[in-house]
C-alpha cells in the first residue's frame, strides 16, 4: 500500500505519525523496549499527549533479531498467531547514551537515541540495511484505518526474492505485491501461496510475522526502499542474517518449520484422470495398462474431482455409477506396484450428506448472524470446515481416514485461497488475519492424519494453497497454468520464487492444465516436469497421456522418467538437505552462485540440487540461451563440455534438454530406471566431473528409501586416477569397488556392487 504523494507530500486522507527518537530503553526477559515518541521531547510540557510507538527487540535465534511495534496495545481480538520455533538465542545488549544495541550472533541491531532517527542492522562490521527518519511509522487513513509501516533501505545493486509462489519476473524489485491468497491462475498478480518472507542479494532476509495481509512496496514507491506494512496497531518482523541465501533459508525455516521428508515413491510420475474429463475404472486401466505396455515407469495415480459424484463435493464417496467397486479397485492399482492419490478440498456442497452433519454439529464457517456461510462458486450452496474448531479437524480428518483404509494413499489437498472475510470462527478469530492462515491448518489436518496412518517417512499431500510454516507439509504445485509456452516460463518463475520462501519441494502440470497444448510443446514440457523434485502429468479438459499427442512424446516421456529413476540417489539426497537444512531441491542460480553478478536475474534455468543445471526448452525449433557460471562443465546426457563463465546457445531435439553437471561434481547415478524407490547404493555408480584437483576430495551421501544415510563415498584424486573409500557401510553389507578410470576424461565412474550378508 501506497502512502506518500512523492517525497514531500502524503496521499489524500492518510496522516502520518513518525518515530523521531528514543525516549527510554529498558531491558525485558527476551531483549529490551524502547519508547519511540512520534515527536520531538523537549521538556516535560512534551509528554502529555501524542502517539508513542513501542519497540520490543528480541532474538529468537542466533543471527536473527526481530523487532515489534506497537501504537495500541489493548486491543481485544483474537489472531492467529504463525508457529514458531525459537532456538534460544542469547541476545547482548549494550546502552549508552548515544545508542541501543542489541546483538545475536554476528547481527546486531543499532538504535540511535537522538534525533534524527536511525535504526541500523549491522553483521561483521557492515550496515545490511537501515530505517532512517519517517521509516518507522504509524500511517492514519480518513477511513479510520491504522497502519504499521516500516521501511528499510535498499543498496545498489540489492535485489529482493521471495513473498511466495510469485509468477512475475524473479527479482521483485520495482513490484508491489500484497501477501493474499487468491486463486487466481499462474497468468496474474495474485497467488496461491503468499508468504511474508523475502531474502536478498545483500546477506539478510526479512519476515514479517502477521499473519494477514502485508502489503509490501519493493522500491516501487521509495525506489530505494523496501516498504512492509499491515493494518494493524502491531507489527513484528525479524531480520535474518545469513550471509548466504542458502544460510538465510536455512535460519528462516529453521525458525518457521523445516519441510518433512516426502516418501521416495512420490518423486515418481504421477499419471492424472484430469478434471473434466470422463472416466471410469476402464479409463484408468487403459491408461496403466497403456504406460505399461509402452515401458512408461508409473509412481502414482490420481483420481481428480469426479470421483465423486457431481455436486456433492466433498462428500468422499466414491460415484458407484462409474466406480462400484472401489476397493477392489484400489486393490487392483495397488497390485501394479502403485500408489493412489485422490482429490479432496475443504468445501462441502449442500448435497452432500456430509452438509446437514457437519450444520448440525457446528464444523462450518459461518455469518455473523449465525447462519451458515455459503455461496455457489465451485459448487452449489457449498460450506467451508471450520478448522478452528478441533472437533471439526477431527470430522474432517476422519472421513479420510476411511479412504485409507480403502487403499488411498495421499491426497491432493486443492483449493483453500479464497476464503471469506464475513464469516465467524469457532475460536473467535479474526477472519481477515485468517484468510491466509487458513491453508495452514487445512493442510496440516491433512498431513497429521497421514503421519499417523502412515508413519513419518510416508506421508505426502499434492498441496496448491500455502503461507508461512505450510512448508512442512509438502509436497505443493504451481496451480492452473495454461498450455503456452509463456505459461511454462511462468510456472518456472513461480516454482523458484516459491523455493526462495522456504519451500523445499514443488511441482506443476505438465503440458498446462488449461487447453490442450500443442505436441512440440507437451515434448518440451515433459523435461522440465521430470527434472523438478516432483512430476505429474494433469490437465483440465484434456487428457495428458502421452501417446494422444504422438509417438515421439512416448519416447520423450520414457526417457526422462527413466532418467529421473537413475538420478534418485542423487536427488533423495538432495531431498534430505531440504528436510534437514532447509535449502530447496530446485534452486534459482543466485541461491548457489550469489557472487555471480550474471546469475542474479536468471530465471530461466534452475539448479536441481548443487550439482545439475538445468535450462528448460521453450520453444519449438529447440533454440536455448542459459547462462554457464565459472568451470569447465558436462552436458549429462551427450558428454560435451562447456567452459563457463559464459552465456550459450544451442538448439536442442526433443530427446534433449541443457542439463549440465558442475565441475568437480561427483555424481551418484542409480542401477535402477524403471521405480524411484530402490536400494540406491547397490550398484550405484560414482560420475566424476570436471578437473577434480591433485589430492582434493569429495564426500558423497547414498541415502536409503527410508530417508537415512546408507553409506558415505570419499572420492580423491591421486596420481592421475580417482580413488574411492567407503565410511561405514552397514554391517551386513560386502562392498566391491570398480576400478577406476583416469580422471582426465570427463565422466570418469566408478560402480558400486553391494552384496547383502
Amino acid at each position: 500500500m501506497k502512502f506518500t504523494d512523492g517525497h514531500w507530500m502524503m496521499r489524500e486522507g492518510v496522516t502520518p505519525t513518525y518515530a523521531v527518537q528514543v525516549l527510554d530503553v529498558a531491558a525485558t526477559a527476551e531483549g529490551m523496549r524502547i519508547l519511540a515518541p512520534t515527536y520531538p521531547v523537549r521538556n516535560r510540557r512534551d509528554l502529555q499527549s501524542g502517539a508513542v510507538l513501542t519497540l520490543d527487540v528480541t532474538a529468537p535465534m542466533p543471527d536473527v533479531i526481530g523487532v515489534r511495534i506497537a501504537h495500541h496495545a489493548g486491543g481485544s481480538r483474537k489472531s492467529p498467531q504463525f508457529e514458531l520455533f525459537p532456538s534460544g538465542g542469547t541476545p547482548e545488549t549494550d546502552v549508552d547514551d548515544e545508542t541501543a544495541v542489541l546483538a545475536s550472533g554476528a547481527l546486531s541491531v543499532r538504535v540511535r537515541r537522538a534525533e534524527p532517527w536511525l535504526v541500523e542492522f549491522v553483521a561483521n562490521g557492515r550496515t545490511l540495511t537501515f530505517a532512517g527518519a519517517k521509516d518507522t511509522a504509524l500511517m492514519s487513513t480518513s477511513d479510520g484505518g491504522r497502519h504499521v509501516v516500516q521501511r528499510l533501505g535498499l543498496g545498489v545493486g540489492d535485489a529482493v526474492y521471495g513473498m511466495g509462489e510469485r509468477f512475475g519476473p524473479l527479482v521483485k524489485n520495482g513490484q508491489a505485491v500484497d501477501i493474499w491468497n487468491a486463486d487466481g491462475g499462474t497468468c496474474t498478480e495474485q497467488a496461491y501461496k503468499n508468504v511474508p518472507f523475502f531474502l536478498t542479494n545483500a546477506g539478510y532476509g526479512v519476515f514479517v510475522n502477521y499473519p494477514g495481509s502485508v502489503s509490501f512496496e519493493v522500491g516501487s514507491e521509495d525506489v530505494s526502499k523496501l516498504q512492509f506494512s499491515v493494518e494493524s496497531q502491531s507489527m513484528q518482523y525479524f531480520v535474518i542474517y545469513g550471509p548466504t541465501p542458502k544460510e538465510i533459508l536455512s535460519k528462516y525455516t529453521a525458525l518457521t518449520g523445516r519441510p518433512a521428508l516426502p516418501p521416495a515413491w512420490s518423486f515418481g510420475l504421477w499419471l492424472s484422470t484430469s478434471f473434466n474429463t470422463d472416466y471410469d475404472e476402464q479409463t484408468v486401466t487403459s491408461f496403466i495398462e497403456g504406460m505399461a505396455e509402452r515401458d512408461l515407469p508409473l509412481s502414482v495415480f490420481h483420481f481428480d474431482c469426479f470421483w465423486m459424484r457431481e455436486l456433492s463435493w466433498c462428500d468422499f464417496e466414491w460415484d458407484p455409477r462409474v466406480f462400484p467397486d472401489p476397493r477392489g479397485m484400489l486393490a487392483r492399482l495397488k497390485s501394479r506396484g502403485l500408489r493412489v492419490c485422490v482429490w479432496i478440498n475443504p468445501y462441502v456442497a449442500q448435497r452432500s450428506a456430509l452438509f446437514e452433519e457437519g450444520r448440525a454439529r457446528g464444523y462450518f464457517l459461518k455469518r455473523p448472524n449465525g447462519d451458515v456461510w455459503q455461496w455457489d462458486l465451485w459448487q452449489p450452496g457449498l460450506a467451508i470446515v471450520d478448522f478452528t474448531n478441533p472437533e471439526a479437524c477431527e470430522w474432517f480428518a476422519a472421513k479420510l481416514d476411511a479412504l485409507l483404509d480403502m487403499g488411498v494413499d495421499c491426497f491432493k489437498s486443492d483449493f483453500g485461497e479464497r476464503i471469506p472475510t464475513d464469516v465467524v470462527y469457532y475460536d473467535g478469530s479474526d477472519p481477515t488475519e485468517m484468510h491466509n492462515y487458513y491453508t495452514y491448518l487445512y493442510n496440516r489436518t491433512v498431513f497429521d492424519l497421514l503421519r499417523k496412518r502412515r508413519g513419518e517417512r510416508d506421508a505426502v499431500v499434492f498441496a496448491r494453497s500455502a503461507t508461512v510454516g505450510t512448508q512442512q507439509f509438502p509436497v505443493h504445485w504451481g496451480g492452473d497454468n495454461l498450455s503456452t509456452p509463456q505459461s511454462m516460463a511462468e510456472s518456472l518463475r513461480g516454482g523458484l520464487s516459491l523455493t526462495m520462501s522456504g519451500f523445499g519441494f514443488w511441482s506443476h502440470d505438465i503440458g498446462g492444465f488449461e487447453g490442450t497444448p500443442e505436441a512440440w510443446l507437451f515434448k518440451r514440457w515433459i523435461a522440465f516436469g521430470l527434472l523438478s523434485s516432483h512430476s505429474r502429468l494433469h490437465a483440465n479438459y484434456s487428457y495428458r497421456v502421452p501417446w494422444a499427442f504422438d509417438e515421439e512424446a512416448v519416447d520423450v516421456l520414457r526417457l526422462f522418467t527413466k532418467l529421473k529413476a537413475t538420478l534418485m540417489p542423487y536427488l533423495y539426497q538432495a531431498a534430505r538437505v531440504a528436510h534437514l537444512e532447509g535449502v530447496p531441491v530446485m534452486r534459482a542460480m543466485v541461491v548457489e552462485f550469489p557472487d555471480d553478478p550474471a546469475c542474479v536475474h536468471l530465471d530461466r534455468q534452475y539448479l536441481l540440487g548443487t550439482d545439475l543445471l538445468v535450462a528448460p526448452v521453450f520453444t519449438e525449433d529447440g533454440r536455448v540461451e542459459y547462462y554457464v557460471p565459472d568451470g569447465e562443465w558436462t552436458q549429462l546426457l551427450s558428454g560435451e563440455t562447456v567452459t563457463g563463465p559464459r552465456w550459450v546457445r544451442e538448439e536442442h531435439g526433443f530427446a534433449s534438454v541443457p542439463l549440465l553437471v558442475r565441475p568437480g561434481a561427483v555424481l551418484p547415478v542409480g542401477a535402477v530406471d524403471d521405480r524411484p524407490e530402490y536400494d540406491y547404493a547397490d550398484g550405484v555408480t560414482l560420475r566424476v566431473f570436471g578437473d577434480l584437483a591433485e589430492g582434493a576430495t569429495v564426500t558423497t551421501e547414498i541415502p536409503t528409501v527410508a530417508g537415512d544415510v546408507a553409506c558415505v563415498f570419499t572420492t580423491t584424486r591421486r596420481g592421475g586416477s580417482v580413488h574411492v573409500t567407503v565410511d561405514n557401510p552397514p554391517a551386513n553389507w560386502r562392498v566391491q569397488l570398480g576400478s577406476s578410470t583416469p580422471v582426465s576424461a570427463s565422466g570418469s565412474s566408478i560402480t558400486v556392487d553391494v552384496e547383502h550378508q
